[in-house]
Formats: C-alpha cells, structure tokens, sequence
C-alpha cells in the first residue's frame, strides 16, 4: 500500500524536506490589500514577500482555504492515482474551516475516485483520513515529519493512525511575536479579544513580549519575559528541557517570519541545535509560512516539538 501526507501551506517544514518525501501541500490565498498571494510554501515566494516588506499590511489580511470542491478537485487530480491512502493534516477546526471543508470534500473524493483510477491504470481502492491536527506552523510540522518517520518504517496504515492519534493531544507549537501591535490588530480583524489594546500598550511600552502556545486545539500565553532575546532564549532553553527529559518523537522544527538565513543567529539556537544532535534529534528550520506571518507579524519565531511537558518554567 502507497501511503501519501497531505498537509496545508501553513505546516512549517522545509521545501527540501518537503520535496524529499513527497509531501502534498494545500495551498491558502491570501488577501493583501488588493493583492492576493498563494501560499503554497513555495521558497521564492515566501522570500520575496518578506523581503519586500508586505507584512506591514498583513493585520487587514484575509485568508481564503480550498473549499469544499476545490479540496475535491486537487485529490482526484493529485492524490487518488498516486496513493492508495492519504493521510491528511490540517490546521486546527478551531481556527480555520480547513478541516470541515477537507472532511465534507472526502466524502464526495470516495464516491469519485474509482473513474479517476480506472482511467490512470491504477488497481485498488483508496482511502484517506482527515485529522485536525490540534496545532500550527511548526507544532503541524512536527506531527507531520513524525507522521512520515512512522510511513517509512512500513507500519501498518491501522498502526500509524493510531500513534497519530496519540501523538496530536501532545503536538504542541510555540511562539514569540516581536510587534504586540500588530498581533493586537491582527486579533481585531478576526473578532479575536485575546490581545486587548491596552495589553498591547502597556507590553510595547515595558517591552514584555509573550510566549504563545498553540497545543490540543487551544492557543494561549504559558509566558511573558521582558526583551525579544530574551524570550526567544526562554522558549528556546525549554525546548532543550524538552529533549533532555525525552521527547514523543526525535525531531524539533523552528520557523522565522523573515528570511531563514537569520535562524542560526536566534538566541540560544546554537545551544538548542547542539542539543539536538547530542540527543539524536532531528532539527528542521525553515521560513515561516506566509500564513503564519500574516497572523504573527515580522521577526516572530517559531517552534515545534510533540512532548508531555507544555509548560514553560
């Protein structure tokens, strides 16, 4: 049985990586403005909007997921004649209608997909999974690049399921905004009272900045540090917790929303990186998707690992 991953444009993971193992991605259009963007985490694309400075509109954004047909159309034209199973992972119900657009598209890909086989000569039937995946950017990473450890091992498509099902309560994903302002209005925009005003102020003028977790369908502050270094070095120090203490799965992922080629400059990513290797962890780093910048802003950082341990101390 041929075994295929599909994740949207906001899954963090590197193009390589990406394209290494064949991962399918579903794009998201964004509306800038008068512009629209696909995010489709191509690298020249997301490059050339960072660069170019379009996050300064990125709080009046919106973004458009496939809809139902079009959820519908890219499997029967992508996914059924080259996979006998998918296994699909989405951004949380929560907070996107990605993975009821994805669920309600299934049911009319299985009713069609036989025609769509025939005619390409593949034998069989298919099938394919939806799963919210509980988290963002770099936690969809992570669930995703464990979800592809766990198809090359040649588990059974039973067994995998169930490990991912285990594996998406403890996916978790955390994150430093550097622009309290613009999460603030970003927030507005979506009918979002998380990010009052006033805490925005009163954060920019004491240069509190907050670490964010997204984890199990929910997404919430776990730490307020003063100073950007500072609490990048914080979140990064308790990934190092994390690993030393054993993680669900060998492998972290860290975004930046801005050039990539910045990430190895982070504070305390040297030390994080050396820890990974030392404990055998896998350590993807890539540019943040432009989804996920949109929603954080400029200069965020992003990180992900599936653990028991959420809490920051």
């Amino acid at each position: 049985m041929k075994i295929g991953l599909v994740v949207d444009a906001t899954c963090d993971l590197p193009a390589p990586y990406i394209k290494e193992h064949h991962i399918q991605v579903l794009p998201i259009t964004l509306r800038i403005g008068d512009e629209h963007v696909v995010d489709d985490r191509n690298p020249d694309t997301r490059q050339a909007f960072y660069a170019d400075n379009r996050l300064d509109k990125g709080h009046d954004a919106e973004s458009v997921p496939l809809d139902v047909d079009a959820f519908r159309e890219f499997f029967l034209e992508r996914i059924v004649t080259h996979y006998d199973y998918a296994l699909v992972q989405t951004l949380p119900d929560s907070r996107s209608p990605m993975f009821q657009n994805a669920t309600r598209a299934s049911h009319a890909i299985l009713q069609d997909y036989k025609a769509v086989r025939s005619q390409a000569g593949a034998e069989g039937p298919f099938a394919l999974r939806v799963t919210d995946s509980g988290t963002l950017f770099c936690g969809q990473g992570v669930l995703a690049a464990a979800t592809m450890n766990l198809i090359r091992t040649g588990m059974r498509i039973s067994e995998i399921q169930n490990r991912i099902s285990e594996l998406v309560p403890l996916a978790t994903g955390y994150a430093v905004v550097d622009d309290l302002f613009y999460v603030q209005k970003r927030a507005r925009k979506k009918g979002d009272k998380s990010v009052s005003w006033i805490g925005a102020k009163l954060g920019s003028a004491l240069d509190i900045k907050p670490i964010l977790c997204a984890r199990n369908g929910d997404s919430f502050p776990v730490a307020k540090v003063r100073g950007y270094d500072a609490a990048i070095l914080k979140m990064f120090n308790h990934v190092q917790h994390c690993i030393r203490q054993g993680l669900e799965e060998p492998v972290i992922c860290v975004s930046y929303a801005g050039d990539q080629n910045h990430i190895p400059h982070l504070p305390g990513f040297s030390e994080l990186a050396a820890c990974a290797t030392e404990h055998g962890v896998q350590l993807l780093t890539t540019g943040m998707s432009l989804t996920g910048g949109v929603n954080l802003g400029p200069g965020a950082v992003n990180v992900g690992f599936i653990s028991t341990q959420p809490d920051v101390s």
